[in-house]
C-alpha cells in the first residue's frame, strides 16, 4: 500500500515542489496539503495520513505546536519536521513535539524520500548537521540535568543499559554483538523499550538518554 502523505509549508511554490517529487513515487501518494498550522492539524485528523512533512517555521500556529498538537492524538501519524535553517533551534522542541525526524529543506530528493520512508517504518531520522547541533546542545550544558516525563515510568538497569547503546549511534547488529545476543532479540528488546518508555523511535531514546544523563557527547568526534 502507498505511504499517505500530507504536506505543510507556508510557501506555495515550495510545498508543491515537496509534493511533486514525493507523489511521483510509486509507493507514496500525497493526500494533502497546507500552508498553516491550523489548516495542518485539521488535515491530519481527516485524512489520516502516515506521515506528515512539516514546515518547521509557519503561522497559525507554528510548525513545532502543530506537531505537538498532531502527535499528542491516539493513532497520530509520524512527523517529518524540515527547517531553512542549519542552526534552527527549532531542532529540540521538534524533537521533544513528538517529530520522527529532522531535516534542511535544502535536503536532495532522495533524502527526503529515504526519510519519509524511515520515520513511516517507525524509525527516526536526523540531518548530520542537526545531529551535531544537538550534540553540542548537551556538550555546551544546555540540555544537562533530570527532566520532568510525560513517559508512563523511569527506565530501569538493563533498559538504561539498552538506552545508553541506542544514543552511542549502534545499529541493531552492533548492540547485538555488545550483548551477546541475536539481532532478533535486540530488536524485540528495542521495541519493547519503546512501548515501555513511551517513546516514538530512536530519536526519542536518544533524546531521553541525553535527558537522563546516560549519555555524554564527545566533542572532538563532533566537529562543528
Amino acid at each position: 500500500m502507498s505511504l499517505r502523505v500530507l504536506v505543510v509549508d507556508d510557501q506555495d511554490v515550495v510545498r508543491a515542489g515537496f509534493a511533486a517529487v514525493i507523489d511521483a513515487e510509486a509507493d507514496m501518494t500525497v493526500v494533502g496539503e497546507a500552508g498553516d498550522g491550523a489548516t495542518a492539524v485539521r488535515l491530519a485528523g481527516e485524512l489520516a495520513p502516515d506521515v506528515v512533512v512539516m514546515d518547521s517555521r509557519m503561522r497559525d500556529p507554528d510548525g513545532i505546536a502543530a506537531t505537538r498538537l498532531i502527535t499528542g492524538r491516539a493513532n497520530a501519524p509520524r512527523v517529518l519536521v524540515l527547517t531553512g535553517f542549519d542552526l534552527d533551534v527549532h531542532v529540540f522542541d521538534a524533537l521533544r513535539a513528538g517529530a520522527s525526524g529532522f531535516l534542511l529543506k535544502d535536503v536532495s530528493p532522495a533524502g527526503l524520500l529515504h526519510g519519509i520512508r524511515v520515520v513511516a517504518a517507525g524509525e527516526g531520522v536526523l540531518a548530520p548537521s542537526a545531529t551535531r547541533r544537538l550534540i553540542g546542545h548537551y556538550a555546551s550544558g544546555a540540555g544537562t540535568g533530570p527532566r520532568s516525563r510525560s513517559g508512563p515510568r523511569e527506565p530501569a538497569g538493563r533498559e538504561r543499559h539498552l538506552l545508553t547503546l541506542i544514543a552511542s549511534g549502534l545499529d541493531d547488529a552492533e548492540i547485538a554483538r555488545h550483548l551477546g545476543l541475536t539481532v532478533g532479540t535486540v530488536r524485540s528488546r528495542i521495541d519493547a523499550l519503546l512501548g515501555g518508555l513511551g517513546l516514538r523511535d530512536r530519536v526519542q531514546a536518544t533524546i531521553l538518554a541525553y535527558d537522563l544523563g546516560l549519555a555524554r557527547p564527545n566533542p572532538p568526534a563532533f566537529p562543528a
